[in-house]
């Protein structure tokens, strides 16, 4: 049966954040990588659903959330998630977080470890000094609008290679436009994050599954961002934690293999 999946607002002292919210049972957040929103997870959802209370929201900055009145960093983020959990009477859940969201969960299981039960790490990059300094030029760059509208051709065109679908490069695409026009938040927050990532990964004490798309893990190496031999950085901080490589995952896979990355969560979570 298709679970269905509803949307409401949490009012913060920072603005309004968006989540998505279904299904019963232990609960399981989904954090989104940048400069998606939960919408990332709109396939996913509906099939943990069945098996868990699925909880999945736009951080501040995306989607339908507001932007933050100034620079948010990985600690802000954190702490707008136990906002959320604290608002639904969850004391303790499972993370699921890809690339930035990972990052998010990261902190979370780091700073509240008390709150999380399991956590689920995709796409974590491990980005070298040259991968920081790239990260920072992005941010530098920004996403901005021009006169002649040609801004919106090259975020059409930015993922041709992957993202297999016009339907879901136009949810993209929809996801880009909303930074449009503000700071890139979560580049900066994640650029400063890498210095202190390994201490905070070696913090967390549930038990960890590290999630790789192994075409993704290629794309960031061709981009210049962090080389695919090094992301085991994580797997070695992280104490009681498992690695699982999808050799066809893309950076677009959670749209894209749905029923693979359920199952592969699932199984961790104790629900296959």
């Amino acid at each position: 049966m298709i679970q269905q999946i509803k949307r409401a607002f949490l009012d913060t002292d920072d603005g309004q954040i968006l989540y998505r919210i279904g299904g019963d049972g232990k609960p399981l957040l989904l954090l989104h990588m940048n400069p998606r929103s939960s919408d990332e997870y709109r396939e996913l959802m509906p099939i943990l659903a069945q098996h868990r209370q699925v909880i999945a929201m736009d951080l501040m900055g995306f989607g339908d959330s507001d932007k933050p009145p100034r620079m948010y960093n990985i600690a802000d983020y954190a702490k707008t998630v136990i906002a959320l959990l604290d608002e639904l009477g969850i004391e303790k859940t499972s993370i699921l977080g890809n690339h930035t969201g990972a990052f998010v969960a990261t902190e979370v299981a780091a700073a509240y470890g008390d709150r999380v039960d399991k956590l689920i790490l995709g796409n974590v990059a491990g980005f070298e000094k040259e991968g920081q300094a790239k990260l920072f030029e992005l941010f530098d760059i920004g996403f901005k609008i021009e006169e002649d509208g040609s801004h919106l051709m090259k975020r059409w065109q930015a993922r041709s290679r992957y993202v297999g679908s016009a339907e879901l490069n136009h949810r993209w695409v929809l996801d880009d436009m909303k930074g449009f026009g503000h700071p890139l938040y979560a580049v900066w927050a994640v650029g400063h994050y890498c210095l202190e990532a390994e201490e905070r990964l070696g913090m967390i004490k549930c038990p960890t599954l590290i999630l790789w798309g192994m075409d993704d893990v290629q794309e960031f190496e061709r981009l210049g961002l962090a080389k695919a031999e090094n992301r085991h950085f994580v797997a070695k901080a992280i104490a009681n934690s498992q690695e699982v490589e999808l050799p066809e995952g893309t950076i677009c896979m959670m749209n894209q293999i749905p029923d693979q990355v359920s199952q592969v969560v699932l199984d961790f979570l104790g629900n296959g």
